[in-house]
């Protein structure tokens, strides 16, 4: 054979480890698709395990800042109505003849711009009490406060407060002089739930054993309550006695002259009088009950009357 056509054994051997390479490159695909199925075969945990393995290191995600809690906002938003309160009640309080008493000077700590009041010789005293009623937000950090001062003739008068606040809540300040205004309108009030009429009977019974033990502190509580209920007495005890008046509930069970079923509830309104040193106080507690063992027992009390229905 001529030189020509004769191979050199570098010219041959790079073609042949050219397809061995190609081979093997072929042999670990077919494989890694093999291992790919086993894997999601084995289930989702394994293939969470083989993905991680082979994924290039990632940088972790900058966790988020947790949003306010409903608890947070709503401490935030009554901060301004106590501010408020405490400047009408200073303010209220204070005169130009005495710009250097404590009153004024609060007041004028709180809100620097705003004149204080010329009362005038023999004026009407200071307020009893000064109460904070409502808050609406204006705008962005921009408060008007409503707040009620009352006197000890039973006069009420209303003042409007322009407060603002900073990003944060924590600091605020009055920027105009309060404002007299009309008091808030009454709200219509719904019909109660509480239509069924009981009679004396076992319910009423347990009712006023129940309160006169919660109220006076005659007898255990726990007795008269439901198993895995737990509720202590008002103490020390504010009254020497307590007598139930009427009571009403939602359902028309509570009404039956025997106690029913076990496990049938029933919500009542109680309406008392209880008794103490200074006279007599006419109290309302809202109660859930339940039938157990031929017996009435407390499941719940709650406080004020619910216009839902509802045990609260």
């Amino acid at each position: 054979m001529s030189s020509g056509m004769q191979a050199s054994p570098s010219a041959a051997a790079a073609p042949m480890a050219g397809g061995a390479r190609l081979e093997a490159m072929r042999r670990r695909v077919r494989l890694s698709r093999l291992a790919l199925w086993g894997v999601i075969a084995s289930g989702p945990v394994a293939l969470a395990v083989a993905v991680t393995s082979s994924s290039p290191t990632v940088k972790a995600a900058t966790p988020t800042q947790p949003a306010p809690s409903r608890s947070t906002m709503a401490a935030a938003e009554a901060a301004p109505a106590g501010f408020a309160q405490l400047f009408v009640g200073a303010w209220l309080r204070s005169t130009t003849s005495d710009p250097s008493s404590a009153q004024a000077r609060i007041a004028q700590s709180m809100a620097p711009g705003v004149e204080l009041p010329a009362t005038a010789a023999g004026a009407q005293a200071a307020p009893a009490s000064v109460t904070a009623l409502r808050s609406a937000q204006r705008a962005r950090g921009v408060w008007s406060v409503t707040v009620a001062a009352q006197y000890a003739d039973g006069t009420v008068r209303y003042y409007a407060v322009p407060v603002a606040a900073d990003a944060s809540g924590s600091s605020f300040a009055v920027t105009g002089a309060p404002g007299v205004v009309a008091g808030p309108s009454r709200a219509p009030v719904a019909k109660s739930p509480y239509g069924v009429s009981v009679p004396a009977g076992d319910l009423t019974s347990a009712i006023g054993q129940f309160l006169g033990a919660y109220l006076t502190g005659s007898g255990e509580v726990e007795r008269y309550l439901a198993p895995g209920m737990r509720l202590s007495a008002v103490s020390p005890a504010p009254f020497q006695g307590a007598t139930v008046q009427r009571i009403s509930a939602t359902e028309a069970a509570a009404a039956a002259e025997r106690v029913p079923a076990d496990g049938t509830t029933v919500r009542v309104l109680a309406a008392v009088e209880a008794r103490d040193r200074s006279g007599r106080w006419p109290l309302a507690y809202e109660l859930a009950l339940k039938a157990r063992s031929g017996r009435w027992e407390i499941t719940a009390l709650d406080s004020g009357t619910a216009q839902d229905g509802g045990t609260r």
